[in-house]
Formats: C-alpha cells, structure tokens, sequence
C-alpha cells in the first residue's frame, strides 16, 4: 500500500530567484503569443478545439464551480448578495401573470465563490500582462484590452484534471503545502495522462472537501496551492488555462516579498488566464470511476464589458 506524503518540503524562493523565473517564463511567454493580447490562448486552436470535442463519450457534464456562498465566513466576510425584488406580496395571490424577480451582487475575487480572472487583474511592476502600463494616460485603454472582454466567446478546450491528494494518499493538502512540479508529472503518471500544448489544466488540491468537512477558515492567509516553480511545468507543456480549487498561490507565500506569486506569473508573466476556488469533487470521483481524467471543457464568463473578472460555472463533459 502507497504510503501517504502529507507534505510537501518544497524550498523558499529568493526576491532574485523569483525574478529570475518571471523574466525567463515572460520571455517564453512572448516567443510562444507573438504580438497577440490573448496570451497562453494562442496555444488553443481551431484543431485543438476539434481534437477535445473527441474525449465526449459517455455523454455526461459536470460543473466545476461551487455554489455562490452568501452567508459571510472567516474566508468570505463580504458574501454575494442575493435579494428577492418581486413579486409585491399582495401579487402572490392575485390572478393574471406576476413574475419572481431578483438582484444579484457579489466580490468577483474574493475568497470562496469560483471565478475567472482576467489579464488586467494582476499588477506588477507598474504593468499589466505584455508590458502594457497599469498607469497613465494609456492604462485605461490597456486594461480594457485585457478585460474579460478578451474571452467574450468563452474558452472551449482539452481539460485535465490532476489529482494531488490522490497522489499523495490523502485526502487533502493541509494549508501551507505546495504543490511542485514533481508532483505535476508523477501526477501524470498515475493517472496514466499528458498535459499537452493548449490543455486547460486543473489542479486538485482538496480545499473544498476540506472546507466542507472542518468547516471554513481565513485562507487569505493559510492555504495550499503551486510553488511557484511548477509554473515552469506550465511553460513546457504551453497549457492555456490554469484553475484550482483554492486560489492557486498558497499561503504563506513561497517567495520574500511576493504574497501571490503564482498570480504573477501565471498572468502577469505567461498571459495565463486563472480560475480559482473551484469544486473538483463531482469531476475526480467520475475520472477516478471512469479511468479518464481529460475532458472536453466549456468556459463561459459573463459579458461584463472592461472587467477584470467574473464568477464563472466551467463545465466538463466526458
């Protein structure tokens, strides 16, 4: 029987070290998008598109989001909003046609509810993802340019879903452990998959599981997540979209002075677009029956015009 490795003793990044990585995974970044402002979306082509079409077989779909939360908690003190606006309660008995309305509010990044974010969402070094000014009279253009607008037709592509815990022989990462690139490839090879050019990959770290069975806790500050190395993994294998069930970057950062170090250089560095605080559950159990762990997958953010997110429902089909 596999012995579980419960942590991982992942190494600390210097201020230099992390530079070092965000320079050369930036440079990699622009050979591989050219002069375009879709970033890693590049590696998603017509054919790519087609070729995930094939991994639907059996006819089922399978959200990845978790259910929008709007009771507040320690990791969700400003939930989403939502209010029943009509109809008028002297309506509710009355004949003819009445309609139930409601509003909907909500933080797009916080800290609980699944959602996407966009290239203009990370700042770093005064610059938004392919050097384009965060201030100035350019910036409002820039960011617009890199809004969620990029997306307005969703983002359709091959999935991939590694499981780390399963990995592991745990049930969840505890908060503070890092997910590397070892990790990544032996993933793969457990699971008997290859992440490929232009793969939407989504990483398992079983914060939700562990949310739901001990209850939430401020994972602003304690959580699992990638090492910032294992972004390197990304880079190889010219994956398109990142998302996690935690928010990706764990906390405590691995890096002096940088708190959300996958952030930058997922977005800011390589154009990736993330996807954070999903619900991988339902989907693992169904790979893990199934013996499949790729997946067509169908990404559709609100039209939001210049935002720099939005909640989204990510839905796999096998």
């Amino acid at each position: 029987m596999k012995r579980p490795r419960e942590f991982s003793a992942a190494p600390r990044v210097t201020a230099d070290g992390f530079r070092a990585l965000f320079e050369r995974l930036r440079r990699e970044a622009a050979r591989s998008a050219g002069e375009g402002r879709r970033g890693a979306l590049c590696h998603v082509t017509p054919e790519r598109v087609l070729a995930a079409v094939a991994e639907v077989r059996l006819g089922r779909t399978v959200s990845l989001a978790a259910p929008i939360e709007t009771e507040p908690g320690p990791d969700d003190p400003e939930p989403a909003v939502h209010r029943m606006t009509g109809p008028a309660p002297g309506d509710l008995g009355a004949a003819g046609v009445h309609f139930a309305t409601d509003r909907f509010a909500m933080n797009v990044h916080g800290d609980a509810d699944s959602h996407l974010d966009a290239l203009c969402h990370v700042v770093y070094d005064a610059e938004l993802y392919g050097g384009m000014p965060a201030s100035g009279p350019t910036a409002e253009d820039a960011a617009r340019a890199l809004s969620v607008d990029l997306v307005a037709d969703g983002i359709v592509g091959r999935g991939v879903l590694l499981d780390i815990p399963r990995l592991r022989g745990v049930r969840w990462l505890e908060p503070g452990d890092h997910v590397t690139p070892d990790d990544l490839t032996a993933a793969e090879a457990a699971q008997g998959v290859r992440v490929g050019p232009g793969d939407l990959l989504f990483v398992r770290v079983g914060h939700r599981l562990r949310r739901t069975e001990r209850g939430p806790w401020h994972s602003a500050t304690a959580r699992a997540g990638l090492h910032p190395t294992a972004l390197e993994f990304l880079a190889e294998r010219k994956v398109a979209v990142l998302g996690g069930d935690g928010n990706n970057d764990t906390a405590p950062s691995a890096v002096a002075g940088v708190d959300f170090p996958v952030h930058v250089l997922a977005v800011r560095a390589m154009g990736i677009h993330l996807l954070d605080w999903l619900r991988f559950e339902d989907l693992a159990a169904l790979c893990a029956r199934t013996g499949r762990w790729s997946f067509l997958c169908v990404i559709a953010p609100l039209r939001l015009p210049g935002a720099t997110g939005s909640p989204v429902n990510p839905l796999a089909l096998l």
